[in-house]
């Protein structure tokens, strides 16, 4: 009993503590704490140019947007970039020194992602297990900004239709990879601090009061209410990998898909790439790029066979890496997060959720 009790007790006292380090900053002060942030970061937020949400470099409060679902590209591209240089090299004909090689030193300064949405947050968490999966060897690239970067996001109160977060691991207010989280109470915001680093940048802020953490909560259970039509995962999880290949609605599901890659081309955790070496007279240089499994020549082997010649090999592949192979390969963690570009941006109208309730069956 009395055990019980002590545990108790310490909850309570874990919970208070949570709630203390909740703060609060009123949107017409936000210049206040963009400058401190400025001071080490450059800060990138979604903007608006015409019709599209995209990322842009933000030099004051004003400059801010708040109406916004999610920026059409997901910011993948600060830590992993479409096209990355790994290795220069130089060939000198007749020379001692011969072919000279030298990896391209690591400048890439500090970036601050404000009001990044928690799927795209997540997304790098997600990352963080392909490209760190071996501590000793970590993908240098990516770990190097990875701890460059600064994540403030940003809560969803008004999920857009696509979205199906809920449902693989995350949420319209989810903290994980985040160092801060913002909840929006439109003239206001509650942020949570989540790493040291966010920690340090909201100590001069004052406190939330409890009325505004529980708005903050109730902001939080209707945006979860909001979103519909999710996936089911358990029999794709429970089933064997031939199982899932084999199932016989692959065959009916492939049929509209034209392999144009705009799905992976969108998404935040597709990761992907192919390396090639470009030349010009005696410089050259190593570059990886994006790459998608859409492609017909993603698996063509020097021999001329390919493996996945065929369109329905692509799209079943695709469904397979993200639902399938990569929990059995990283301890269970999905390859998608529900932020629905792949949905929105699909120029033949295929729903992710429509083809993974399928295969479910």
């Amino acid at each position: 009993m009395f055990t019980a009790r002590m545990t108790l007790k310490n909850s309570c006292l874990s919970k208070r503590k949570l709630i203390m380090l909740e703060k609060i900053i009123f949107k017409n002060n936000l210049e206040m704490l963009l400058n401190k942030i400025s001071r080490e970061y450059e800060v990138y937020a979604p903007a608006r140019v015409g019709i599209e949400t995209v990322w842009s470099l933000v030099t004051k409060a004003d400059d801010l947007e708040w109406n916004f679902t999610n920026t059409d590209l997901s910011p993948k591209g600060f830590l992993f970039p479409q096209t990355e240089c790994m290795l220069e090299f130089k060939n000198i004909p007749r020379s001692a020194d011969g072919m000279i090689l030298k990896r391209p030193e690591l400048k890439e300064g500090s970036k601050a992602l404000f009001n990044i949405r928690p799927c795209d947050a997540k997304a790098f968490s997600v990352l963080d297990l392909v490209f760190e999966q071996d501590p000793q060897k970590p993908d240098v690239y990516w770990k190097d900004k990875r701890e460059k970067t600064l994540l403030l996001g940003l809560a969803c109160n008004h999920p857009c239709p696509a979205c199906f977060c809920t449902s693989v691991e995350c949420g319209p207010h989810h903290p994980q990879g985040l160092d801060i989280l913002m909840q929006d109470l439109e003239d206001r915001l509650v942020l949570k601090p989540l790493t040291p680093k966010g920690e340090n940048l909201l100590t001069d802020l004052d406190q939330a009061s409890e009325q505004d953490i529980n708005l903050a909560a109730k902001l939080e259970k209707q945006a979860k209410d909001m979103i519909q039509g999710g996936l089911g995962l358990e029999n794709i999880q429970a089933g064997s990998i031939l199982d899932i290949y084999e199932h016989s609605a692959w065959e009916r599901l492939y049929e509209s898909c034209i392999n144009c890659g705009t799905c992976t081309f969108y998404c935040p955790t597709c990761h992907c790439f192919d390396i090639q070496d470009e030349t010009r007279g005696t410089y050259g240089r190593r570059v990886r790029n994006w790459d998608t499994c859409m492609s017909p020549h993603f698996t063509l082997h020097t021999s001329g066979h390919n493996p996945r010649g065929r369109r329905i090999d692509r799209f079943r592949q695709r469904f397979m890496h993200k639902f399938k192979y990569m929990p059995f390969k990283l301890n269970g963690a999905l390859g998608c997060v529900g932020c629905g570009r792949c949905t929105q941006k699909c120029p033949v109208n295929i729903d992710v959720r429509e083809v993974v309730n399928t295969i479910n069956i």
